[in-house]
This record gives structure tokens, C-alpha cells and sequence, in this order.
């Protein structure tokens, strides 16, 4: 093989310089010949040994030299993979569809793999999917995890277009496959040095006592101070039990801060105190709940505290009794499984009516908006706001693009009537096209921005009146000048009846309106059968001495035989879910209100015996609307959150897109399993 190998290069110049010299040698010696005959032939007899030297020399040593060098280019690359096999760093070839081609034994020491291994990395390392893989950029970083231990994938590209170019059994043309070069780097000390820090960073908190004066007032007055101590106490102690530090600040308030790795010992245990504080019993006829509120992953202290009082505030405004942990990306809940005191004061109403009328004396309109496919609900409570603006001089609209075949009877008493102006309504497009920077938006039976009439009033007007009775999630109208949300309310018509009293006493409630909006309490509370209280009756009161008349409510909830079979059969069809959760779906047969139809079938649900809650899913414009209901056993609203919706602890729903009616049906099963699993639903 020697033989035939041909040096090249330097190497090769080297080699044959002798023999350059001698053909040198040899025109020196022709000259010489001319000059002096006897020294030319001494000088051929000198070029003649120099020749029969060199040519010993290069015969000798020439397949010498070539099999050194075969033989130390053998022995270099052997070196080379032996280097790579003992290489101190995990390192893998991969071909482009991420497959192992070859390991060496750092890889295959930490995976546990045998030599030979040619399977895909995926089955390594999951995350490392045939996506994650540099198809076109040259280099990538990517974060791997294997038994407990963190790595950074370094993946470099390597192509193969050279070789196939310099390939005489391939053609090259159009050749773009390429291998993988992947490095592990161990990042595990480094991650649990940064987890070290995070657990270290500090967590700020509020936990505040709901309904304290009413709680007070269920107990003798002598008992007063034992029943703060032994909360006081209940609640030092749970924090201190995790390293934390309480500070009461008021009456009914305590300032926490702890280390963010004793508040997920405390998210681990779903937050204990909520359920113990229920527990403290002294002859108070009234259970104490408390309300807490978590700020952390504040770029700043100052940050954090400021993410505790807005999620307390949550926590508050969504009834109460629960946590509520706020940071930068995201808002968690837990507990909210109580049905929120109503209070039996109407003081807050009555400052609320009194600020709703300062904001609205100062504007030259008013615009009054409920949530999209708006129902008997937000229709009657933006009647009632109507009469409030009109009643202060005010021009008023309310804006409504969809009627749904449920509040057109309803929407027909204003229509067709020469009381009202023809322009009482409006849609969005001249809702915009005709608001001013002096008018004033009223919204009313909704408080999740993206879900109203028209959203781009929001961000028009500048002075927002909220008035809803839904809790409050994480999507909030955040600009809002007054908020009142009250989630014991049984609906917005109620909470609009019960300001209407304080507005001023030259107000007249006409017919049509005590009708509009005693008929959205009747359909929220089902006939005064759901979260109906002292003041629900009390503002039904109200509007039936202003003229509402049972009979001809009653006659506008009248339904067409298609709607009655549609619900009939959505509740017909119902499907049991795991011996407590009734599930079924409101087929759509050419019904005008097909979302009406499934709530009022879910109602229907709720009526058999051993059913905690019950959700009917109608498709209805390109989408699926579910509407949840339960009695008291479980709170469908955290249920609908985590399907991005929301509502009330009895009632709620949600919309999803981009799926069909079965996959949505098994998604809600899904989320029905995975709360079970995690205790928040029985």
C-alpha cells in the first residue's frame, strides 16, 4: 500500500529537493566540460555517486517515510475518538431527525445508556422534541432536566454539503442533510444555587377579616374581645409555624411577610387558616372568615406590597374567604368556597349612589353597556341606569348590538314606545362615532373588559362606573372612577333598585322599567329560589311599588314549543359524570337563543337527586358556550376560571373557541378529574 501512496505538498517538495539539486549538479558539469575537460570528468564521477547516493536514499526510505505517516494518521485518529469516548463532558451525535448516532462515555454514564444506543433523544429527554433541534440556525441552547439533575442542550449544526460535494458516489447537487453535535453541560449546582436565592426572596401579605362588625354583633359584648384573641392567635401562630412575621395593623387587618419557600408549604396545604378560623365558635352566630392577599416576584419590595393589596382587594371583591397570590404574569386562587354574608346595611349603597350621582351631574352623556348577548339582567339594570341619567337631565344610550330572542319581548316595551327617544339604543359603531371626552360610561352586569358590549368605549371615555354582582377575576376594568361590585347581590338589577332609592326623591320609575328590571331578578334568582336575600325581596319591593306587575313578567318569560323541546331534550340527554355532575348538550335547532335555552336547562339539572352541578354546552356563534350551575356543594365558578370564564359560586360559564363540541365536552371533563385529584371540588 506504501507503494502507491503519493506525497504531496511540502513534503513532497522536501523529498525531491535532492534530485532538483542533482539535475543542477548535472548543467554545472556540462560548463565545466568547456572550460576544463579533466575537471568535467571529475565532476561526472562526483554527480555519478551523488545520484547512486541519493537514489539509495530515496529508494530506502521513501516507503519508510509514507508507512510513518499512515501510520501515525491511523494512530492520531484513533487518538482523536479515544479523546472523544474519555471526553469529560457528555457529548452526542445526533442526525437530523434528533436519532443518536454515536455516544461517548459521559453520556452514556449519566443517561444510563449502553454503547450502541441509536434512538431518538426524545426518549432521553423529553423537552428535546424534533422542533427544539437547530433545523436552521446554527447553534442552540436548550434546558433539559434528567433525575433531578438540570443541563443546558448545547446543539451545534454540522452540514454535510462539503462532503457530498467531494463524494464520487453521491451527487451533491441539491444536498443539505446535516448532523448534530450535542454537549451537555450541567447546570444543577447553579439552579439550586438560583432556587437557594428565590426561596430566600421575600413575600409580602394581607390577611384581612371579612364581615368583622357583623361578626361582632352575632356574639355578647363580653365575648367580643375572647373571639379577636383567639383569631389573633389562630393567626400568629400559622404564621409563625412557617418562619413568617404577623403584624396586626388594624382591628380586622394583619400585615404578613415571609420567605416565598414557606408560602408554598402554605399553597401546598391549600392555604389551612381559611378552614380553621371557620372553626373558632364561641357562641357567635356568625362563622368568621378571612380574606388573604400574596404579592410576590416584584422586581422591588415596594412592588410586591402593592401586588398584596391588589390581591387582597380580589380576594374581597370576589366574595371573600379565600387567597388570593398575585405576581407580575399571574393571579392564583384558592379556597372561595363559601357563600358570601349578605350585609344587612345598605350604607355602601347609598355612598355609591351618591358618588354614581356626583360623576354624572358633571357629563353631558351617558353610555350604559352590559356584557355581549346581553340577558334580562343587564337589560333591566341598564333601564334602571337609564332613568337615574334621565332623572338628572342627562342624554342617555344604551348600547346593544345582539338582541337575543329571550329580551326582545322585554326590548319591545321601549321600542314601540313614544315615551322613549328612537335613538335610546345604540350600537358600537355609533357608540364611538358619536362619544365625546365629557361622556360617562356606565357598565352594568359585567366587569371582565373583553367580554362587553363594546370594549372600545372603555379606553374612549374617561369617567367608568362599574355596577356588577359577578366575582371579580383576574381580568378586571382597571380604569374604572367608581366600582361597585358586590358578589352577595343576587343580580345588578337589584343592586341598581337599591340605588335608584338614594338618587334623589323627585325620581319616577315609569311602568316599563319596574317591569325590565324586576324581571332580571327573576330570571338571576331563578323565581327568588337562588341566592335570594333580605334585600333581594326587599328591592322586588321596591319595583312593585313602582308599578311592576307580576302577571305581565310572567307573560314576557312566556317560550315557543322549539325552545321547550330544546331544553327538554338537552335534559334528557344528560350524561352523569362521576355519580355528581350532570353534563349534557343543547343542540341548536334553529333556535334564536340557544345560550338562554342551556342555562335554563341547567337549572332544570340541578333538580335531580345526587346532581352537585350541572353544565350544558350549546355551539352558537363558531362557539362553545358552557353554562354551569350548582346549589351549594360546589363552587362551579372556579371550575369556569379555569376554563377562562368566571361568574358566580352558583353560577357561571365560559366561552371556548377553536373547538368542537366533543372536545370541549372532554376538556371539562378533564378539568372535573384534575380538580377532584387536587381536593378543590368533591
Amino acid at each position: 500500500m506504501n507503494n502507491h501512496v503519493k506525497l504531496k505538498g511540502r513534503l513532497a517538495n522536501y523529498f525531491n529537493a535532492p534530485l532538483r539539486l542533482g539535475i543542477f549538479l548535472i548543467l554545472v558539469d556540462l560548463i565545466i566540460y568547456f572550460v576544463s575537460w579533466p575537471s568535467g570528468l571529475l565532476l561526472t564521477v562526483f554527480t555519478a555517486v551523488y545520484f547512486l547516493i541519493v537514489g539509495s536514499l530515496y529508494i530506502n526510505n521513501r516507503s519508510l517515510l509514507t508507512g510513518e505517516l499512515v501510520s501515525f494518521a491511523t494512530e492520531y485518529g484513533q487518538i482523536q475518538r479515544k479523546l472523544l469516548r474519555e471526553l469529560g463532558v457528555p457529548y452526542a451525535v445526533l442526525d437530523e431527525t434528533g436519532r443518536i448516532i454515536w455516544t461517548n462515555e459521559q453520556f452514556e454514564r449519566i443517561t444510563h445508556r449502553e454503547k450502541g444506543y441509536r434512538r431518538s433523544i426524545t426518549t432521553i429527554f423529553p423537552a428535546l422534541t424534533r422542533d427544539n433541534l437547530p433545523s436552521r440556525e446554527d447553534e442552540k441552547d436548550f434546558p433539559v432536566e434528567y433525575e433531578n439533575s438540570y443541563y443546558t442542550a448545547h446543539m451545534t449544526r454540522i452540514p454535510l454539503d462539503d462532503m457530498a460535494a467531494n463524494s464520487d458516489i453521491i451527487d451533491a447537487s441539491g444536498y443539505q442533510d446535516f448532523l448534530i453535535a450535542l454537549y451537555l453541560f450541567d447546570e444543577t449546582a447553579v439552579k439550586l444555587a438560583l432556587q437557594e436565592v428565590d426561596d430566600q426572596s421575600v413575600v409580602v401579605g394581607f390577611i384581612y377579616m371579612d364581615d368583622y362588625e357583623e361578626a361582632l354583633e352575632s356574639i355578647e359584648d363580653v365575648r367580643r374581645s375572647l373571639l379577636i384573641a383567639l383569631i389573633d392567635r389562630k393567626v400568629a401562630k400559622y404564621v409563625s409555624s412557617v418562619d413568617g412575621v404577623c403584624a396586626k395593623i388594624e382591628k380586622d387587618k394583619y400585615f404578613v411577610v415571609m420567605r416565598k419557600k414557606s408560602l408554598l408549604q402554605l399553597q401546598n396545604a391549600h392555604f389551612e387558616l381559611l378552614g380553621d378560623v371557620k372553626t373558632v365558635n364561641i357562641g357567635n352566630e356568625m362563622s368568621i372568615t378571612i380574606s388573604i392577599g400574596i404579592g410576590m416576584n416584584g422586581l422591588s419590595y415596594a412592588q410586591n406590597y402593592e401586588f398584596a393589596r391588589n390581591a387582597v382587594d380580589l380576594a374581597l371583591g370576589r366574595g371573600g374567604d379565600q387567597a388570593v397570590i398575585k405576581t407580575p404574569d399571574n393571579t392564583v386562587y384558592y379556597g372561595g368556597k363559601t357563600q358570601q354574608v349578605e350585609k344587612s346595611t345598605r350604607v355602601k349603597a347609598r355612598v355609591k349612589a351618591q358618588a354614581m350621582k356626583e360623576i354624572i351631574s358633571t357629563r353631558d352623556k351617558v353610555y350604559i353597556m352590559g356584557h355581549r348577548l346581553g340577558d334580562v339582567d343587564s337589560f333591566g339594570s341598564a333601564v334602571g341606569i337609564y332613568r337615574i341619567a334621565r332623572t338628572m337631565n342627562k342624554e342617555a344610550h344604551i348600547v346593544i348590538n345582539e338582541v337575543t330572542n329571550s329580551l326582545k319581548p322585554i326590548m319591545e316595551l321601549f321600542t314601540d314606545n313614544p315615551e322613549y327617544p328612537e335613538d335610546l339604543f345604540y350600537t358600537s359603531p355609533q357608540a364611538v362615532d358619536t362619544v365625546s371626552g365629557n361622556s360617562a360610561l356606565v357598565v352594568v352586569d359585567v366587569n371582565k373588559p373583553s367580554i362587553t358590549e363594546c370594549p372600545e368605549l372603555l379606553r374612549l371615555c374617561k369617567s367608568i362606573i362599574v355596577l356588577d354582582h359577578h366575582r371579580q377575576g383576574t381580568e378586571v376594568i382597571e380604569n374604572a372612577t367608581l366600582s361597585y361590585v358586590e358578589a352577595y347581590a343576587s343580580s345588578a338589577c337589584e343592586m341598581v333598585s337599591e340605588i335608584l332609592q338614594y338618587i334623589g326623591e323627585n325620581i319616577h320609575i315609569r311602568q316599563e322599567e319596574a317591569d325590565a328590571m324586576y324581571a332580571g331578578i327573576v330570571v338571576d334568582t331563578n323565581n327568588f329560589v337562588s341566592k335570594t336575600g333580605v334585600r333581594t325581596f326587599e328591592a322586588a319591593a321596591f319595583l312593585r311599588r313602582n308599578g311592576a306587575d307580576v302577571t305581565r313578567v310572567r307573560k314576557l318569560f312566556r317560550e315557543d314549543a322549539g325552545e321547550y323541546k330544546a331544553r327538554a331534550d338537552a335534559v334528557s340527554q344528560a350524561e352523569i359524570y362521576r355519580d355528581n355532575y350532570a353534563i349534557s348538550v343543547c343542540v341548536n335547532h334553529e333556535i334564536e337563543s340557544p345560550t338562554v335555552v342551556g342555562a335554563q336547562a341547567a337549572n332544570e339539572l340541578l333538580n335531580i337527586k345526587g346532581v352537585k352541578a350541572s353544565f350544558i354546552l350549546t355551539e352558537y356563534q363558531n362557539q362553545i358556550f358552557i353554562s354551569a350551575r350548582s346549589i351549594d356543594e360546589v363552587n362551579v365558578q372556579v371550575i369556569m376560571e379555569r376554563l377562562g370564564g368566571g361568574g358566580h359560586m352558583n353560577i357561571a360559564g365560559c366561552q371556548m373557541e377553536e373547538v368542537s363540541i366533543e372536545e370541549a365536552g372532554s376538556i371539562l371533563k378533564r378539568t372535573l378529574d384534575d380538580m377532584i385529584a387536587e381536593g378543590e371540588i368533591s
